[in-house]
């Protein structure tokens, strides 16, 4: 399915600033600023209760990541529009059945609408980035859309959009393409997969979802992109694409002009973007940097005033866009690095992590001082990774254990120290040696993906935990 010819870039350009005011004054109603609603956490407050801390944050719109029935009556009456999402491993059997699509939307969408607002239907979550589905999954994923859209049509649902959401490694250079304009996707996917979705997407007037994170782009940049730049705030600091002679203030601007300039690039530059995931994490592991409540506050209450005046970027000035933040709560069992932990506008009890007004409509001079942010440049110092305090204090020896066998069973001597008659079998307890295994196992494979998490049972520490004879070995901070 090919799409309109290439355009040349000043004719591209000028065509994008036309359609993006026509979205400005044209665009069927505003959008709030949205909150991803995940429930990978325990003890998290209900949805009814969510509902109460939604509203308390003044959110305009909400997204889940599944279909989830509860959530989904606890949402019915509140007006806001709501994103559902299709899970990643059904995309191709609903691309293979158009009775199969028909009956997802049967189950998961018709029972609960209108009364709860749907506006998007979301086919997958972040398929794209995941090679070990190229084959099984990318080339059903706009099928699969095509089987959902016809069910929609035949129910005479016109006012659900559907989309899918892709992360910014969907480009050629990834997370920071820069400069903006020399942005297109990856060689992999861009005819494949991305232009017949595009094709799709421009088709039934619908969204490209992107999920941007500054955060990400600023962390591996720090030496040379501004924290202030990365927060809204670079003042003076200033950044001009050479290929556009645009202005930029701002890392999102830059991120999400390379999206922008990547779809014209396959002729479709007048697909409406919406940001599905944007935030700044809360806080984050001693070999990461910047995750602190202050630069989470301050991210995303300057988001929510910028969003507020529907500034667009510049390759789309004035546009509207539906944008979410990640996310409602800390998410606690979420695996990987510490910030996969740590995005919420909510603990896991209901307090808020910061104060904000998701509105954009408070005064940023109004707010109550932050914390100031302690982790803004690299740690050096060793690092450990032990049973979290957590789990000690409360030690479920069964989940303990079985951690403990997964690091052990790596192999590469990872517990040789531990076994009997060796310098750290004493004390002879599972605490103690899973503290062992566990830092063993992190600082042998961290650099190839090992996370200090093992199910949230260990935390790093800057405190060394070795003993006696007992020697844990420690790692460098610095990135």
């Amino acid at each position: 399915m090919a799409g309109p010819p290439l355009l040349s870039f000043p004719f591209f350009f000028l065509l994008c600033v036309a359609v993006a005011w026509s979205e400005a004054y044209g665009a069927s109603g505003g959008y709030g600023l949205g909150v991803n609603y995940g429930r990978v956490a325990d003890d998290i407050p209900s949805p009814w209760r969510s509902v109460e801390l939604l509203r308390a944050a003044g959110a305009g719109s909400v997204k889940i990541y599944d279909a989830n029935p509860g959530v989904l009556r606890a949402l019915a009456g509140t007006r806001w529009p709501v994103s559902i999402m299709v899970p990643n491993q059904i995309i191709p059997d609903l691309a293979a059945s158009a009775a199969a699509a028909d009956r997802w939307v049967a189950e998961n969408l018709v029972p609960y609408y209108p009364a709860t607002r749907v506006k998007f239907l979301l086919v997958g979550n972040e398929i794209l980035s995941d090679l070990s589905i190229a084959n099984s999954t990318w080339p059903h994923l706009v099928p699969a859309m095509e089987n959902i859209h016809r069910s929609l049509r035949k129910r005479s649902i016109s006012s659900v959009k559907i989309g899918t959401t892709l992360a910014m490694d969907a480009l050629a250079d990834g997370a920071f393409p820069r400069p903006p304009s020399a942005a297109a996707f990856r060689a992999d996917i861009a005819e494949a997969v991305v232009r017949p979705l595009l094709h799709f997407l421009n088709g039934t007037n619908s969204y490209y979802f992107v999920d941007a994170y500054p955060y990400f782009v600023w962390a591996d940049n720090n030496l040379t992109v501004s924290l202030d730049y990365a927060l809204f705030q670079g003042g003076r600091t200033r950044y001009v694409d050479p290929g556009t002679g645009l202005t930029y203030t701002n890392l999102l601007d830059e991120m999400l002009d390379a999206v922008v300039i990547a779809m014209a690039k396959l002729g479709y530059g007048h697909v409406k973007l919406a940001i599905a995931e944007t935030g700044w994490p809360n806080g984050c592991d001693y070999n990461q940097i910047g995750g602190n409540v202050h630069n989470a506050a301050i991210y995303n209450r300057n988001l929510a005033a910028r969003m507020a005046k529907n500034p667009g970027t510049p390759v789309r000035p004035g546009a509207k866009m539906p944008v979410f933040v990640f996310s409602l709560y800390n998410e606690d069992l979420k695996p990987g690095p510490g910030t996969e932990r740590h995005w919420g506008l909510y603990y896991a009890n209901g307090t808020a992590v910061y104060e904000i007004d998701l509105t954009g409509r408070r005064p940023l001079g109004s707010y109550p001082p932050l914390p100031a942010p302690e982790n803004n440049t690299p740690y050096k110092g060793p690092i450990w990774c032990v049973l979290s305090a957590a789990a000690s204090n409360k030690l479920n020896e069964t989940a303990v254990g079985n951690a403990l066998s997964y690091a052990c069973g790596q192999g590469n001597g990872t517990c040789d120290a531990i076994q009997p008659g060796k310098t750290c079998y004493t004390p002879n307890t599972t605490a103690a040696h899973a503290s062992y295994a566990f830092n063993s196992y992190w600082q042998q494979f961290e650099k190839t993906g090992a996370t200090c998490y093992f199910n949230n049972l260990a935390e790093q520490t800057i405190k060394d935990p070795s003993h006696g004879s007992c020697r844990f070995p420690s790692s460098s901070g610095s990135p």
